[in-house]
Protein backbone atom coordinates (compact mmCIF):
# COMPACT_ATOMS: atom_id res chain seq x y z
CA UNK A 1 0.00 0.00 0.00
CA UNK A 2 1.74 3.61 -0.86
CA UNK A 3 2.34 6.30 1.53
CA UNK A 4 -0.37 8.94 1.20
CA UNK A 5 1.71 12.68 0.36
CA UNK A 6 1.05 14.88 3.31
CA UNK A 7 1.15 18.60 3.25
CA UNK A 8 3.37 20.53 5.16
CA UNK A 9 2.19 23.85 6.42
CA UNK A 10 5.24 26.49 7.39
CA UNK A 11 5.72 30.45 7.16
CA UNK A 12 6.73 31.86 3.41
CA UNK A 13 10.14 32.89 2.84
CA UNK A 14 11.71 34.49 -0.17
CA UNK A 15 12.88 31.52 -1.48
CA UNK A 16 9.42 30.69 -1.94
CA UNK A 17 9.14 34.08 -4.14
CA UNK A 18 8.85 32.90 -7.51
CA UNK A 19 6.88 29.61 -6.35
CA UNK A 20 4.17 31.46 -4.56
CA UNK A 21 4.45 34.00 -8.01
CA UNK A 22 3.74 30.69 -10.12
CA UNK A 23 1.18 29.55 -8.45
CA UNK A 24 -0.85 32.92 -7.97
CA UNK A 25 -1.00 33.43 -11.59
CA UNK A 26 -2.26 29.26 -12.32
CA UNK A 27 -4.71 30.14 -9.98
CA UNK A 28 -5.74 33.95 -10.44
CA UNK A 29 -4.66 34.59 -14.27
CA UNK A 30 -2.34 37.63 -14.84
CA UNK A 31 -4.98 40.13 -14.34
CA UNK A 32 -4.93 39.07 -10.96
CA UNK A 33 -1.90 37.28 -9.76
CA UNK A 34 0.40 38.76 -7.70
CA UNK A 35 4.04 39.36 -8.63
CA UNK A 36 7.49 37.51 -7.68
CA UNK A 37 8.41 40.95 -5.98
CA UNK A 38 5.22 41.28 -3.82
CA UNK A 39 5.87 37.76 -2.63
CA UNK A 40 9.40 38.75 -1.92
CA UNK A 41 8.13 41.70 0.16
CA UNK A 42 5.78 40.25 1.74
CA UNK A 43 8.32 37.28 3.18
CA UNK A 44 9.76 40.58 4.38
CA UNK A 45 7.55 42.36 5.50
CA UNK A 46 6.91 42.41 9.74
CA UNK A 47 2.98 43.45 9.06
CA UNK A 48 2.45 40.53 6.94
CA UNK A 49 1.83 37.03 7.99
CA UNK A 50 2.28 34.51 5.02
CA UNK A 51 2.03 30.97 4.64
CA UNK A 52 2.52 27.62 2.50
CA UNK A 53 1.79 24.43 1.83
CA UNK A 54 4.11 22.56 0.14
CA UNK A 55 4.19 18.92 -1.01
CA UNK A 56 6.86 17.01 -2.52
CA UNK A 57 8.74 19.84 -2.28
CA UNK A 58 6.12 21.73 -4.48
CA UNK A 59 4.63 25.08 -3.16
CA UNK A 60 0.43 24.05 -3.52
CA UNK A 61 -1.00 26.62 -1.38
CA UNK A 62 -0.66 29.83 -0.25
CA UNK A 63 -2.26 33.02 1.79
CA UNK A 64 -1.63 35.90 3.58
CA UNK A 65 -2.52 38.88 5.39
CA UNK A 66 -1.82 42.17 6.42
CA UNK A 67 -2.36 42.69 9.88
CA UNK A 68 -2.00 46.66 11.15
CA UNK A 69 -3.11 46.69 14.78
CA UNK A 70 -6.15 44.89 15.22
CA UNK A 71 -7.33 44.58 11.74
CA UNK A 72 -6.01 41.98 9.46
CA UNK A 73 -7.00 41.51 5.82
CA UNK A 74 -6.22 38.83 4.12
CA UNK A 75 -4.70 39.45 0.74
CA UNK A 76 -4.03 35.82 -0.71
CA UNK A 77 -5.58 32.71 -0.66
CA UNK A 78 -4.33 30.00 -3.49
CA UNK A 79 -4.49 26.54 -3.68
CA UNK A 80 -2.91 24.35 -6.77
CA UNK A 81 -6.38 23.48 -9.53
CA UNK A 82 -4.74 19.79 -9.42
CA UNK A 83 -5.09 20.26 -4.77
CA UNK A 84 -8.57 21.16 -4.56
CA UNK A 85 -10.80 19.88 -2.97
CA UNK A 86 -8.52 18.04 -0.85
CA UNK A 87 -8.71 20.36 2.45
CA UNK A 88 -6.21 22.54 2.17
CA UNK A 89 -7.38 25.48 1.72
CA UNK A 90 -9.68 24.91 5.21
CA UNK A 91 -6.46 23.47 6.49
CA UNK A 92 -4.54 26.80 5.55
CA UNK A 93 -7.13 29.19 6.61
CA UNK A 94 -7.23 27.78 10.31
CA UNK A 95 -3.97 28.48 10.66
CA UNK A 96 -3.65 32.04 8.93
CA UNK A 97 -6.76 33.14 10.98
CA UNK A 98 -5.04 31.65 14.06
CA UNK A 99 -1.60 33.59 13.39
CA UNK A 100 -3.41 36.89 12.81
CA UNK A 101 -5.16 36.51 16.15
CA UNK A 102 -2.15 35.50 17.75
CA UNK A 103 -0.84 38.97 16.34
CA UNK A 104 -3.29 40.51 18.19
CA UNK A 105 -6.16 40.89 15.41
CA UNK A 106 -9.37 41.11 16.56
CA UNK A 107 -11.54 42.01 13.40
CA UNK A 108 -10.48 40.44 9.39
CA UNK A 109 -11.66 40.73 6.25
CA UNK A 110 -11.29 40.31 2.32
CA UNK A 111 -12.19 40.94 -0.59
CA UNK A 112 -13.67 38.43 -3.12
CA UNK A 113 -14.74 38.05 -6.46
CA UNK A 114 -18.63 37.30 -6.63
CA UNK A 115 -18.27 34.59 -9.12
CA UNK A 116 -15.88 32.79 -6.66
CA UNK A 117 -18.98 30.33 -5.14
CA UNK A 118 -16.53 28.13 -3.94
CA UNK A 119 -13.90 30.91 -2.01
CA UNK A 120 -17.02 32.65 -0.49
CA UNK A 121 -18.87 29.19 1.02
CA UNK A 122 -15.18 28.60 2.69
CA UNK A 123 -15.17 31.92 4.03
CA UNK A 124 -18.88 32.04 4.92
CA UNK A 125 -18.08 28.56 6.48
CA UNK A 126 -15.55 30.63 8.88
CA UNK A 127 -17.97 33.20 10.11
CA UNK A 128 -17.34 35.79 7.22
CA UNK A 129 -20.10 37.66 6.16
CA UNK A 130 -20.69 40.16 2.96
CA UNK A 131 -20.37 43.41 4.60
CA UNK A 132 -20.21 45.49 1.60
CA UNK A 133 -19.86 45.11 -2.39
CA UNK A 134 -16.85 47.51 -4.37
CA UNK A 135 -17.71 48.13 -7.38
CA UNK A 136 -15.10 47.95 -10.16
CA UNK A 137 -12.76 46.57 -7.58
CA UNK A 138 -11.12 43.79 -9.85
CA UNK A 139 -10.78 45.28 -13.90
CA UNK A 140 -13.92 42.71 -14.79
CA UNK A 141 -15.88 42.46 -11.83
CA UNK A 142 -17.05 44.44 -8.94
CA UNK A 143 -15.64 42.59 -5.10
CA UNK A 144 -17.61 41.41 -2.15
CA UNK A 145 -16.32 42.71 1.35
CA UNK A 146 -16.39 40.11 3.69
CA UNK A 147 -15.38 39.90 7.57
CA UNK A 148 -15.19 38.54 10.69
CA UNK A 149 -14.97 39.95 14.17
CA UNK A 150 -13.08 37.57 16.34
CA UNK A 151 -14.58 38.85 19.81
Amino acid sequence: MGKEARTEFRKLTTADAESAAELDLKCFGIKDACSCEYFLQSARDEQKEFLVGERDGKIIACAGAEINSDTAEIESLAVDPEYRRQGIATILLIKLLGAVKERGATFILLEVRPSNKAAIELYKGFGFQIVEREENYYSDEAAWIMARDFS
